[in-house]
């Protein structure tokens, strides 16, 4: 459990209120035009600097607060370079037109805009569990927002509906959400167990999306078949078999050798560093460089991870988190576990996770799986609560945005409400697990 206890003194009530003032600028990003980025950036790093202040003024050994920030960097390391990679992919493919034609094969084919964000959300739920929800959702919001876009009726319900899919896919994955895959490599369950949370995890999201399908317009995108078919660039399917190879690989080297995921990404990227270097000896007059993709990898859907990450290892370390724990001794495991799925929505679920896991409440592995299906899905609920909400956010600037998912939040409940209900009957009721 944790030794250092700051929520009593001035420096715990100040990074608190800095915590709080610097997340209603994240969620009111629309409102003054300020990039989330920013706001994020500042709390996480001016937390830790006043926490630095605080140990030199009352000459404390600073060992803890170093060794905390040593681990924070490690944990921010592997999402930000796991992200880093894999929007480098997703840059090239758009950069080969992969997503044109895919566009195109979608928008000729002549579907309308509900069947559009059916199809968008059912890839999602299904690539998830394999691919990880942030990838995922990073590539299905770039398919959503090729087909249109200018449509926010569309692009809005639809990217709500992938964002939903991608968590509620990764929830019963071991690898397709890192909240389940902490669960997993602490022991709370065996590989097999988690399959056990598919009916719920499905459920929920098929509720969410068909009460969103009401709020998609009729009719189908612009199609003008006087435009040229898309054509992919040379090279766009060996990249394609690359990004597909890349995911398997970091997903091995996870099972096999406990590697971090983001290692078996980095080594992908070099593969595709060394694929543009002899694509280009071949193809002088139609090749791509794997740099000038990287520079329009979104920066800032980064940099937020770094700050909003920073800023809640601030509050572990000051104890606030504690106060998670505490809820389970209150109200008892099912109760504390569904409250979980809240606060993964306004604080990260990976710090919650990782501050219940360290707590080790005494829980059946019913429990144990419920905290994993409510730390995974609980964050649809808020834009900006998982990885491949903040993933989309950045993908569809300006247009998914704090507010417009706000707007359609209950659809989300409504399927967080019915995924509980369902794991009740089934594990508590049924005992099927």
């Amino acid at each position: 459990m944790h030794e250092i206890h700051l929520t009593q003194t001035w420096v715990g009530y100040l990074n608190l209120v800095i915590f709080i003032v610097g997340y209603y600028f994240i969620a009111a990003e629309e409102k003054f035009h300020m990039n989330k980025a920013k706001p994020a950036l500042l709390i996480g790093t001016l937390m830790f600097m006043l926490l630095g202040i605080y140990f030199t003024l009352n000459h404390l050994d600073p060992e803890p607060l170093h060794n905390e920030m040593e681990k924070l960097i490690l944990e921010i390391a592997e999402i930000f370079f796991f992200l880093f990679v894999a929007m480098t992919f997703i840059e090239t493919l758009i950069e080969r037109k992969v997503f044109d034609v895919l566009k195109y094969k979608l928008t000729s084919k002549g579907y309308s805009y509900k069947k559009l964000f059916w199809i968008t959300g059912a890839l999602a739920f299904w690539i998830s569990p394999v691919a990880d929800n942030l990838t995922t959702a990073l590539i299905l919001s770039t398919v959503l927002f090729t087909i249109d876009k200018t449509k926010t009726q569309f692009l809005v319900p639809g990217a709500i509906n992938i964002v939903v899919a991608a968590n509620a896919g990764g929830a019963w994955s071991p690898f397709g959400d890192i909240t389940t895959l902490m669960a997993w490599t602490a022991g709370k369950g065996e590989f097999v167990d988690f399959l056990y949370l598919f009916v719920p995890s499905f459920a929920g999201w098929v509720l969410t999306a068909w009460l969103l399908s009401f709020f998609v317009p009729q009719g189908e995108p612009h199609f003008d078949a006087s435009l040229p078919k898309a054509e992919l660039k040379p090279g766009a399917k060996v990249v394609i078999w690359l990004g597909a190879f890349t995911i398997f690989i970091a997903v091995l080297g996870h099972q096999l050798f406990h590697f971090p995921a983001m290692w078996g990404m980095m080594f992908g990227l070099a593969l595709l560093k060394m694929y543009s270097y002899l694509h280009k000896r071949k193809n002088q007059e139609d090749h791509f460089d794997v740099y000038v993709n990287m520079k329009n990898v979104e920066n800032d859907t980064l940099l937020f991870f770094f700050g909003i990450l920073s800023a809640v290892g601030a509050l572990h370390f000051m104890g606030y988190l504690e106060y998670v724990v505490k809820l389970y001794d209150i109200i008892g495991p099912t109760a504390g576990n569904i409250g979980v799925g809240f606060i993964s929505a306004i604080i990260d679920n990976v710090p919650v996770m990782s501050a219940i896991l360290k707590a080790n409440p005494p829980m059946g592995i019913d429990q144990w799986l419920l905290v994993t299906l409510t730390a995974g899905i609980g964050g649809s609920l808020i834009s900006f609560g998982s990885a491949a909400g903040v993933g989309v956010m950045g993908r569809l600037k300006g247009i998914y945005t704090f507010g417009a998912h706000m707007k359609y939040a209950w659809t989300v409940l409504a399927g967080y409400v019915l995924s509980i209900i369902l794991w009740y009957i089934q594990f508590e009721i049924l005992g099927l697990y």
